[in-house]
């Protein structure tokens, strides 16, 4: 089975460096690694791959918030199928580190008895946040568990997981933009910034 990076070899990260910016952020500096409209373009892509893959079928996309709301939102409005949205706020970062510990914080209150669940998240680097939700909905009788991710980071997997919808595959830097942040800051900006070191 082809890897998620082996089936999207169109990634090409030094072509968005053409129209590059500068941003300051507290005390880092973040330089324009994607543009608005390439994140677009990928999202309306996986928006119609999930809608062709669930035809007839009414999903429940499932964001983790914070980081994925604008994601969610926007691959919402891009689904050609009728669909349903909720939200679970999980926390494992404190600036740009992950702590390794996930610790649900706001959970989910829909029964999910025989639902088609598509996990929204911003991003996926280790995996472990993504594994222990999965996990997690799966004792709650759901028809199928999927993974909608904007970024994965291949370099930095660490648990064996099924993504079926990636937008991008990206090196293991820290960004921000389109929802993420760093320190709760930058999560406006339209397009996504990679950390200057």
């Amino acid at each position: 089975m082809a890897t998620f990076c082996e089936k999207n070899r169109n990634f090409a990260p030094n072509l968005y460096f053409a129209a590059m910016s500068i941003v300051k952020i507290k005390d880092k500096t973040f330089k324009t690694s994607i543009p608005e409209a390439e994140i677009k373009q990928r999202v309306k892509e996986l928006a119609i791959k999930i809608s062709n893959d669930m035809k007839g079928k009414n999903p429940l996309l499932l964001g983790v918030l914070n980081g994925s709301f604008i994601f969610a939102a926007d691959l919402m409005r891009e689904m050609t199928i009728p669909c349903e949205i909720s939200f679970v706020k999980l926390a494992s970062y404190q600036g740009i580190t992950s702590t390794g510990k996930v610790h649900e914080v706001l959970g989910i209150n829909e029964d999910l008895t025989g639902r088609d669940i598509v996990i929204v998240e911003d991003i996926v680097d280790t995996g472990r946040t993504m594994k222990q939700m999965v996990e997690s909905l799966g004792t709650r009788n759901p028809a199928s568990v999927h993974i909608c991710t904007l970024f994965v980071k291949p370099d930095k997997l660490e648990e064996k997981l099924d993504i079926e919808y990636a937008a991008f595959s990206i090196p293991n830097d820290f960004i921000l933009g389109y929802g993420l942040d760093y320190d709760q800051q930058g999560r406006g900006l339209k397009e996504i910034y990679t950390l200057v070191e």
